[in-house]
């Protein structure tokens, strides 16, 4: 019988959309459903979805709920890790405290000071996750969604080599949807391919029946004043090539926009949007509970998108798929540094989840990429070695945060960044 562990069950919109899609598939209809949250409140809630989704799709999973990591690792053949230190709190004040000195953001869970200040507070979880998954499951797929994810990647393949682990992210996916929709070009029709970093990556192909698309972007765009009014849209007509994630998380991985007014009034740039998001998710959390609570059902009508079920079904069928997932850079993409994860397109079958060589990025995508990792490779070094000095490195080469402030501000941001969410951050680091 596959096991499935689920870590940070307890993120219930995200477990009811992730178990849905898995006990969709007939052949995975009687798997072992194995939920771990350190909070008991939302580990009921996250038994009660599977429970009620079990029901309502007519499946019988085995369904185990435990606040004991270790319990739920046990003989695991995949591991999905949704977990997020700190909570909601800890978002806050990865705003907060910034925005006092003048450093805006958007969605601070991938780069910046917020991506930073975020990957500190998970490594240390990280680290006994594979700790506990090299004793228990020494086997398993860890499939991994926490953010920041090259961060949380680069890491756990620099201590845990072993381990056999993949990054999932629906956003190369999503673009090309909306993409697909904004040109009435029917999805299945569109051949494409992603690569970069996760959140940066790049639509290098981007055709319908073997032609590109891209001309008819152009004229898209050449008509439409409004839609020229977003960041990627501007990215893309100045680098030529597509970026696969939101406006608001990729206005604050270059020094362009959050440092200008004219530029966040011309393209729309919410900034703080990630504290409205995260306050309706727990607004959204407390109704899921309440409505599960009182005896409703569970809307299971939405599109399934996720990669996560769609790897399980694939490795343990067999039936072959190609989805673009973060690994560890071992000679995929030839301009971006060895061993920090990538974005490319895998190949998932019953051997695993298998990367494709991409070879080099186009100069100008690679460049910004290496801006990107840059942030990344130190923050991981500095846990890696205890350094809190490489904190303030890392953050003083992140582009928004050093278009903004000077070097002593940045300085100061991290110390009381660090001092405030306290025992969260590893002791060396502190």
């Amino acid at each position: 019988m596959t096991v499935i562990a689920f870590l940070g069950a307890g993120s219930v919109v995200f477990t009811r959309e992730l178990l849905a899609d898995i006990l969709s598939f007939d052949e995975l209809r009687g798997v072992t459903l194995a939920l771990h949250d350190i909070d008991p409140e939302r580990l009921e809630t996250a038994s009660l979805i599977a429970r009620r989704t079990a029901d309502q799709l007519g499946a019988q999973p085995v369904i185990t709920a435990s606040l004991d990591r270790r319990e739920a690792l046990r003989d695991a053949d995949f591991v999905i890790n949704a977990i997020q230190v700190g909570m909601y709190e800890a978002t806050v004040r990865d705003f907060e405290i910034p925005a006092k000195y003048g450093l805006r953001q958007t969605i601070a869970d991938t780069l910046g000071i917020g991506g930073i200040f975020r990957a500190l507070r998970t490594f240390p979880v990280l680290e006994a996750i594979a700790a506990d998954m090299r004793e228990l499951c020494p086997r398993a797929w860890l499939l991994n969604y926490t953010n920041p994810m090259a961060m949380n990647v680069s890491y756990l393949a620099a201590i845990a080599p072993d381990l056999k682990v993949a990054g999932l992210c629906h956003s190369v996916f999503w673009t090309v949807h909306d993409l697909a929709e904004l040109l009435e070009v029917p999805l299945d029709e569109i051949d494409y391919t992603g690569a970069g970093v996760n959140h940066q990556a790049w639509l290098l192909r981007f055709e319908h029946r073997g032609e590109s698309l891209y001309p008819r972007l152009d004229a898209r765009l050449e008509r439409d004043a409004s839609l020229r009014r977003r960041v990627r849209m501007d990215m893309y007509r100045r680098l030529g090539y597509f970026p696969t994630e939101t406006s608001e998380h990729s206005s604050e991985y270059v020094p362009w926009y959050l440092h200008h007014d004219d530029e966040i009034t011309r393209l729309r740039v919410p900034v703080g949007d990630y504290l409205r998001i995260s306050a309706d998710n727990v607004a959204e959390y407390h109704r899921t509970r309440d409505d599960l609570r009182a005896g409703k059902p569970l809307d299971l009508t939405r599109e399934a998108t996720e990669y996560a079920p769609q790897v399980i079904h694939s490795i343990v069928t067999g039936e072959r798929r190609r989805i673009h997932a973060n690994v560890a850079n071992r000679g995929l993409i030839s301009n971006l540094p060895e061993g920090y994860a990538v974005e490319v397109p895998c190949v998932v079958d019953r051997l695993g989840v298998r990367p494709e060589r991409v070879g080099a990025l186009p100069p100008q995508c690679a460049a910004l990429n290496r801006a990107f990792v840059s942030v990344g490779e130190l923050t991981v070094r500095a846990m890696l070695d205890g350094d809190p000095r490489m904190v303030r490195q890392a953050a003083m080469l992140d582009p928004n945060t050093a278009a903004t402030l000077t070097v002593d501000q940045i300085w100061s941001l991290c110390d009381e960044l660090t001092a405030a969410h306290g025992a969260l951050i590893p002791a060396p680091l502190r």
